[in-house]
């Protein structure tokens, strides 16, 4: 379909969540709040690993790298809404809007990624200690973490050239308070249904295969740890549990909107707030203080209990925090 040029959108319209005055203070409030604590909680895990050298382990290496890594995605989405919650501007360039969905997709996918690697992280030091300091060597963590950010790159690039492939000539209205995917490319003026079907297979199915990666990890280390629990005490299990929430706290919503074509259901903009706001808020919780130990390394200056080299030669923190908080 030819388009004149005079006629293409220059910008896009980003609704956000609610065109009531009272309900947008509501709302920028909220979202003030969960932004500082996810700066907040996020900087002072990177602050703590980055300036004590005995937090060296590849646990603690890859904690921050998904510290920077949820502050960066936040980053996308957050300030911009709210700007608009506060002054009502709800116009946004149609380059910035590329510039964000780029971004957002870019740190999304590398953070799936990256929370793919920790729970290989976690099975190999679990599962297979006496290999874990040859398999989880620094070399090995750095070319992990570089394939991460690597491949969040490739399905962001992809994502956004497809999108910029598409006309849009009519309305230019997103129900949305960021720009995404299926609700811009519902505003082309084109035939999408070969984009959305490309779109969905590579956003749809790197979602999906991530968290099956995840579960099944879990399910070989709770397979592992089960006899180490007494029995008839639940909770034990309270740890495992709660990594299992965030990651499907993080993980369900990007697979129900994601996973199909975009045009087949709408996508309700309030699922969206799970995944760029409420669970980069919740990781700094779940990862660290969850655990008793750990929480520890953030209130205190002496880590002795934590790191007396063991004979397995698994990280000390590691043995806590995947065994010993299973048993409190």
């Amino acid at each position: 379909m030819d388009v004149d040029n005079s006629s293409r959108v220059t910008e896009f319209i980003l609704l956000g969540l609610s065109d009531r005055r009272e309900l947008q203070l509501l709302f920028f409030t909220l979202f003030l709040l969960a932004y500082t604590m996810v700066l907040l909680g996020n900087l002072l895990i990177i602050v703590t690993v980055r300036t004590d050298p005995k937090l060296s382990s590849p646990m603690y290496f890859l904690l921050c790298n998904l510290s920077f890594i949820d502050i960066c995605c936040t980053s996308v989405t957050a300030p911009r809404v709210l700007v608009a919650l506060l002054s009502g501007h709800k116009a946004i360039a149609f380059e910035g809007c590329m510039a964000q969905l780029f971004f957002l997709h870019f740190m999304g996918s590398s953070e799936m990624f990256l929370l793919t690697v920790m729970a290989f992280d976690r099975y190999t030091a679990i599962c297979r200690p006496l290999h874990y300091t040859a398999i989880m060597a620094r070399r090995a963590c750095w070319a992990l973490v570089a394939a991460c950010w690597a491949g969040g790159f490739i399905h962001s690039i992809v994502q956004t050239v497809l999108m910029l492939q598409l006309p849009f000539c009519g309305p230019n209205t997103i129900h949305s308070y960021f720009c995404d995917v299926p609700p811009i490319i519902r505003l082309a003026c084109a035939d999408t249904t070969l984009t959305e079907w490309l779109m969905a297979s590579n956003s749809g199915l790197i979602s999906l295969g991530c968290f099956l990666v995840l579960v099944a990890s879990y399910a070989l280390i709770l397979a592992k740890v089960w006899a180490r629990v007494s029995q008839g005490n639940w909770k034990a299990l309270s740890t495992c549990a709660s990594h299992v929430m965030a990651i499907t706290l993080f993980f369900m919503p990007c697979i129900f909107t994601y996973l199909r074509p975009a045009g087949t259901l709408p996508t309700s903009k309030y699922i969206c707030v799970i995944y760029t706001i409420l669970s980069p808020m919740m990781n700094p919780l779940i990862y660290t203080l969850r655990s008793s130990e750990a929480s520890k390394i953030f209130k205190s200056n002496h880590y002795a209990g934590l790191l007396r080299p063991p004979i397995t030669h698994v990280p000390k923190c590691y043995i806590h925090i995947a065994f010993k908080s299973l048993q409190h």
